[in-house]
C-alpha cells in the first residue's frame, strides 16, 4: 500500500514540499493502522520509525523532519537550536519540519521567497493562547510576506465545546463568536478553522488557504482522537528543497 498524501493547495514558491499524510501506506497495526507518526501513541517503536522512514522516502526529504515534544502550548523553537523541543511551533529555513496531529489543526507557513517556513500545532488550547502570533513574531519574514496553509482537522460539526472555551476565544481574537453555533446539548460547535484564520488576520498574514477538512467524520482518511481515543497521528510536514 502505497502512501496518500493531502498536499497543500496554495501559491507556494517552486521547491517548497507541504503536505499532510493519511493513514494509508504505513505498517503499524491496532488501533494505529497503518501510517502512524506518532512516537508517543503507543505504537511499536519500530512501527513508527519504519513509517517515518516511508514518509521521507514519499515526499523525497534529504532527512526526517524535525519533530516537536508537543504539549498543546505556545512555545516556538527553530529547527536549528538541536534535538526534539517542547513545543508546538517549529521555524526553519532549511530543515525540513513537522507537526503531528489527529483533530488538532496543522498550520503551515511559507514566505513568498520559500527561505521560510513554519509548522504549528493548533489545538484549541495553543490557538487562543496565542501560538499563531508567537510564531509570526519569531520569523524573520514580516506577517504582510508569509502565506498559510491550513491542513486537516476537526471540522465545526464535530467539534463541541463548552461555554469556558468559548469565552476564552471570544476574549481573545476578533469576531471569535461567529465561529461558534449552539447546539441542542446546550453547548456549542467550534470551528476551529474560522478561529485559526482570525488569529492569522490578527498577527498580519493576508493569504490563508486549505480548510475543509474533518478528521473526526473521515475515518478512512484520518485518525482522529475525538472518535477513537487510543489512534495514530498524521504528519503534516513542510521542507525546501
Amino acid at each position: 500500500m502505497t502512501i496518500k498524501l493531502v498536499h497543500a493547495e496554495w501559491p507556494a514558491p517552486k521547491g517548497i514540499f507541504a503536505a499532510t499524510t493519511t493513514r494509508s501506506g504505513g505498517v503499524s497495526e491496532g488501533p494505529w493502522k497503518s501510517l502512524n507518526l506518532g512516537a508517543h501513541a503507543g505504537d511499536r517503536p519500530d512501527a513508527v520509525a519504519e513509517n517515518r522512514r516511508r514518509l521521507v522516502d514519499e515526499a523525497g526529504l534529504a532527512r526526517e523532519p524535525v519533530w516537536l515534544q508537543q504539549v498543546h502550548g505556545t512555545r516556538v523553537v527553530r529547527a536549528e537550536d538541536g534535538p526534539p523541543q517542547e513545543a508546538d511551533a517549529v521555524v526553519s529555513t532549511g530543515r525540513p519540519i513537522g507537526v503531528l496531529t489527529a483533530d488538532c489543526l496543522p498550520v503551515l507557513l511559507c514566505s513568498s521567497a520559500g527561505d521560510e517556513i513554519a509548522a504549528l500545532h493548533c489545538g484549541w488550547r495553543s490557538l487562543s493562547g496565542g501560538i499563531v502570533a508567537n510564531t509570526v513574531d519569531a520569523m524573520r519574514s514580516v506577517a504582510g510576506d508569509l502565506m498559510a496553509w491550513l491542513g486537516p482537522a476537526i471540522s465545526q460539526p464535530a467539534f463541541e465545546v463548552g461555554d469556558e472555551v468559548r469565552d476564552i476565544f471570544l476574549a481573545g481574537v476578533e469576531d471569535a463568536a461567529s465561529c461558534f453555533l449552539p447546539n441542542e446539548n446546550g453547548r456549542w460547535q467550534a470551528d476551529l478553522y474560522g478561529l485559526a484564520r482570525r488569529y492569522l488576520a490578527a498577527a498580519g498574514v493576508p493569504a490563508v488557504f486549505g480548510g475543509g477538512f474533518c478528521t473526526r467524520s473521515d475515518e478512512d482518511a484520518f485518525f482522529s482522537y475525538r472518535r477513537d481515543g487510543e489512534t495514530g497521528r498524521m504528519a503534516t510536514v513542510i521542507a525546501r528543497f
